[in-house]
């Protein structure tokens, strides 16, 4: 299934996916060489947004839920995966211990834990819960939609204070499904005995958004000049304000210049390659996850307009953390859809491999808006059907393997750029 492009199938986006399939050889090779320099993040999810003249990762996740959406034909994918990150860490693993979201009760989240289990049983370990909310003090059922349990049970520290595990449960490694927006609990700190993956600088209490966009711009460069297109058809703009309070209007002229300045570059590059969409802009938290906080507008002027709901809608985001960094990113309209609903691709990998994907879609939403909101549904993408090699003799635009190798390219551009992150702003260095 290729979803519908509303865009012409010719254009700039065709020839990127020409340009990408002829070098394929090159660029499988450099992600070999750039991984032998570079660890990727454990695992990892990347929205895309397909515009028909670009094809950019709009956010990256290193704490993905969702595992449940991908097509149960890429389990097996999934699980080679798993082992080939497990053996980075603890070849000898036996216990894996996976901590997810404290407060998180909702059904298709458990989905996600459960389908996470199940990868990681059948790379042969043990595989029991834990939880950080303090007020788990004993092993908890938690009722799945299919009739299933799941319990989840207290964290323990071991007697010497340098390892974490559960009653009878001493892990080799621990998983974090949990991506820290409340902060880093104690009982996670100073563990140098285990894996603890992500790490926690991975997790919204320290992670920045801009330090990923500054890396990625990075790779974006290194790639366009590997295959010779502008890195712009892969790479959206971006600038930062710190210190801002849309409630007292703190900050609010460094966000407008901000915003001025990147619809500028746009426009720039809207008259270069003759492209007629307005452009706009997507104001986003520099931490943060779960699509809050977050507006699009097409004009800074728009920010002397904001309601106060508004206001309030993009000053606090998950477990009530106030917001004061901001980050301006390009917009990047989505011209897929399915079933004329608005939709954008989602890519999942386990280390550096690809292991499926699902595409979000929103009846309710415009092609310049998030769609990770509240009434969105994921249609599985068909990743199954030898997603790694290309038809090479298929008309552009017409193939799923192609687009979905395509996808499964500039995925991994965002996974390259993660990693680089994660090395650049690790407070120990010579711990991890």
């Amino acid at each position: 299934m290729v979803p519908h492009l509303v865009t012409a199938l010719t254009g700039p986006l065709l020839d990127l996916e020409e340009k990408i399939l002829a070098a394929t050889p090159a660029i499988e090779r450099w992600f070999r060489l750039e991984w032998q320099e570079h660890t990727p993040p454990f695992y990892c999810s990347v929205d895309l947004r397909n515009a028909g003249y670009k094809l950019a990762p709009v956010d990256t996740n290193l704490f993905p839920g969702g595992f449940h959406y991908l097509a149960s034909e890429m389990l097996p994918l999934s699980v080679q995966a798993a082992m080939a990150a497990i053996d980075k860490y603890c070849p000898d693993a036996r216990n894996l211990l996976l901590i997810p979201e404290s407060h998180n009760r909702h059904p298709t989240y458990l989905e996600n834990v459960a389908r996470l289990m199940q990868i990681f049983r059948q790379t042969g370990l043990h595989v029991r819960l834990g939880t950080l909310n303090p007020e788990i003090t004993q092993p908890t059922p938690l009722a799945l939609p299919d009739g299933n349990m799941l319990v989840i049970e207290p964290l323990v520290r071991s007697p010497n204070g340098r390892r974490v595990g559960l009653k009878d449960f001493d892990p080799c490694t621990i998983l974090l499904n949990n991506d820290l927006s409340a902060g880093i609990p104690d009982i996670l700190e100073n563990i140098h005995e285990q894996s603890l993956l992500p790490p926690l600088h991975a997790g919204w209490a320290l992670r920045r958004k801009h330090n990923h966009f500054t890396a990625y711009d990075e790779v974006a460069k290194k790639f366009g000049k590997l295959i010779g297109v502008d890195p712009w058809m892969v790479n959206p703009f971006h600038a930062k304000c710190g210190e801002v309070d849309l409630q007292s209007g703190e900050g609010q002229d460094c966000l407008a210049g901000n915003v001025d300045a990147v619809l500028a570059k746009m426009r720039k590059k809207y008259k270069e390659y003759g492209i007629k969409e307005k452009p706009f802009v997507i104001i986003k938290p520099d931490a943060g996850t779960y699509g809050k906080g977050i507006i699009s507008i097409r004009d800074a002027a728009e920010l002397k307009d904001l309601s106060p709901a508004q206001r309030e809608k993009m000053s606090v985001i998950k477990d009530g953390k106030v917001v004061s960094d901001l980050n301006i990113q390009e917009g990047v309209p989505t011209f897929e859809s399915i079933k004329d609903a608005v939709a954008e691709p989602v890519v999942y990998m386990i280390d550096r491999y690809v292991v499926g994907g699902f595409y979000r879609v929103h009846g309710e939403r415009g092609v310049d808006q998030n769609l990770n909101a509240p009434g969105s549904q994921f249609v599985p993408l068909a990743f199954a059907q030898q997603h790694a090699v290309p038809d090479l003799k298929a008309k552009p635009g017409t193939a799923a393997p192609n687009r979905f190798y395509v996808y499964g390219v500039v995925a991994r551009l965002a996974l390259l750029a993660a990693s680089l992150e994660m090395e650049r702003t690790d407070p120990n260095p010579e711990v991890y």
